[in-house]
């Protein structure tokens, strides 16, 4: 990047201050903070019964009814008091029961410590079964965080993470059964719910800002590169664009190239942070659409998997579109003999001759404007399968 460029998209960022030092045994044993209708207590106490009692003196010791607010989360953890026992100190989020009514906004910092905060466990991997190895394939889209419906961005997040877990869980027990050695994690479209769905009239129905949603499906990305790197010699990662990860439209319509997605450029981040670290992430590849491409297809012991996000074609014609996408020479389509594909948000899979169709429920629990019109309620879960040399003897739906 040039000097000129740099000079001009300089931002006057403020300088770091440094946290202040402080002594449990001296300083606060209280402390809030009142941001217009949220409100933070952090109270310290022997019990966390205390400090749930102590938290509301403090509100009523501010001049605030205790009535008119509520607890919308907390985080607890210990301390050791000046007679060596040990405390508890509890911060408690509070917001105006009005406000909650309404529908409160999910605390960004909270969704993302959650992701931070859940454990990788780095399971034993058992000693590898006799025969041809196989590829561990784990499929899942259409988080569509930000979304309000359903049990909104908290129970997508939740789910999302338990259900990797359990597919991490599940290839420990499939090693039992076939040599696996290669894991592939096909992130299909629709992980933002964004701003640009049926021009912009979702807007208010989204809870997170852009940048919101985007950093949940980065830090989503990096828990399962953490999750599967050390269960296998061999981890790839694909993604491809979907309709809401698209990055600009105007007039509702794309005004960039196909490949311009908030979906894929999720991965592409999360690749360069693993390429810092070429020791622990070195058997690690990431995927993507090629300029101006919508699909990618990534080889698992000897199977073409290809990947779409599921918007290009018909609902049931997905047969239909693949065939016509093969018969072009340049398209790797007319290798492929796995297609993987979300968007239409319900588990449906289908063979024809040799070749496997595999569409995964969203990991969002509903989509009310779905269920209003035709009545059905959300599956979500992602798949999980084990394929080599273009069979799948092996497809599960994984759910929380």
């Amino acid at each position: 990047m040039s000097e000129l460029l740099e000079e001009l998209l300089a931002k006057p960022v403020g300088p770091t201050v440094p946290a202040r030092q402080t002594d449990p045994e001296k300083d606060f044993t209280r402390q809030i903070e009142v941001k217009g209708d949220a409100a933070d207590v952090t109270v310290r106490a022997e019990t966390f019964e205390q400090t749930e009692t102590a938290a509301t003196d403090v509100l009523k010791g501010q001049g605030l009814d205790p009535a008119e607010w509520t607890v919308t989360g907390f985080r607890s953890s210990e301390w050791t008091m000046a007679n060596g026992d040990t405390g508890v100190s509890t911060r408690f989020s509070f917001a105006r029961r009005a406000s909650v009514t309404e529908g409160v906004r999910p605390l960004i910092d909270e969704l993302l410590a959650a992701i931070n905060d859940t454990p990788i466990n780095i399971l034993q991997v058992l000693p590898d079964t006799d025969g041809e190895e196989y590829t561990f394939v784990v499929a899942l889209g259409d988080m569509q965080f930000g979304k309000i419906d359903g049990d909104g961005v908290e129970g997508t997040l939740e789910r999302t993470i338990e259900c990797l877990n359990k597919a991490s869980e599940l290839l420990v027990e499939y090693r039992m059964r076939f040599k696996i050695r290669h894991v592939h994690i096909a992130w299909l479209g629709d992980h933002i719910e964004g701003f640009v769905s049926q021009g912009g009239a979702n807007t208010w129905r989204t809870q997170l800002t852009l940048n919101e949603q985007i950093r949940l499906t980065r830090r989503v990305m990096l828990h399962a590169l953490l999750l599967f790197a050390p269960l296998c010699e061999r981890l790839t990662m694909a993604a491809v664009p979907g309709n809401h990860g698209e990055a600009v439209r105007f007039m509702g319509k794309g005004v960039t190239r196909y490949d311009d997605s908030h979906d894929t450029e999720s991965l592409i981040a999360v690749k360069d942070a693993a390429d810092l670290n070429p020791e622990r992430f070195g058997h690690v590849e990431f995927f993507v659409p090629d300029t101006d491409e919508l699909t990618v297809v990534v080889e698992c012991s000897g199977t073409v998997v290809a990947h779409a996000h599921g918007h290009q074609f018909r609902p049931g014609k997905h047969f239909e579109w693949w065939k016509g996408q093969a018969f072009g020479r340049a398209s790797a389509m007319h290798q492929a003999d796995v297609l993987l594909a979300g968007h239409l948000h319900h588990e449906f899979i289908e063979a024809d001759g040799p070749r496997t169709f595999i569409q995964v429920p969203s990991m969002e629990s509903e989509s009310t404007w779905f269920r209003h019109s035709k009545g059905a309620e959300g599956a979500p879960g992602l798949i999980v399968a084990v394929t080599k040399d273009g069979r799948v003897p092996v497809k599960e739906v994984v759910t929380q």
